[in-house]
């Protein structure tokens, strides 16, 4: 179902027809550009505590190997720009900090024991906001079946050749 506060694409109005006759608005045009990959020790910064750094190093991973797999089919299929840069790096975050939780609740269970007695696992809540705010990046940036669906692709250059 389509979101109804979301303005539909100005290439999905012209394919589907456009019964209300309103100005279709193109949009803004953003000036494609090849991404350059965040230093993520920038973002999860080295650590003197051992547990510190091995679980800053293994979010560095996930978030370099989220970057690498969707920055080179977000770049044909959506057109990054520069300006997309935050957003797609915030998604790698958002992914590394979900399996860093993850994989707290894989170590500690989802109830753990404290001042208190048994309570849930913070992780069990910090996962599930980063999985919120995923989604909206994932519909943002098109990563879902149903958002490719809204998604038209750019034109190619004519004087691109896939070959070169």
């Amino acid at each position: 179902m389509a979101d109804r506060y979301r303005p539909v694409p100005a290439g999905v109005r012209l394919r589907e027809g456009n019964p209300s006759k309103r100005e279709i608005k193109e949009g803004v045009i953003v000036p494609r550009a090849v991404l350059v990959e965040p230093d993520w020790r920038e973002l999860f910064t080295p650590s003197h505590s051992a547990e510190t750094e091995n679980a800053n190093a293994r979010c560095r991973e996930v978030a370099s190997e989220e970057w690498r797999r969707i920055v080179p089919v977000l770049e044909i299929a959506a057109g990054l720009g520069e300006v997309d840069h935050t957003t797609v790096k915030d998604l790698c975050v958002c992914v590394a900090r979900i399996d860093q939780a993850e994989r707290d609740l894989s170590a500690r269970g989802l109830m753990v024991t404290a001042e208190r007695g048994t309570v849930k696992n913070g992780a069990a809540t910090i996962a599930a906001q980063y999985r919120s705010q995923l989604a909206r990046y994932i519909r943002e940036l098109g990563l879902s079946p149903s958002a490719r669906v809204a998604i038209v692709a750019p034109e190619p250059d004519d004087d691109s050749d896939i070959w070169d």
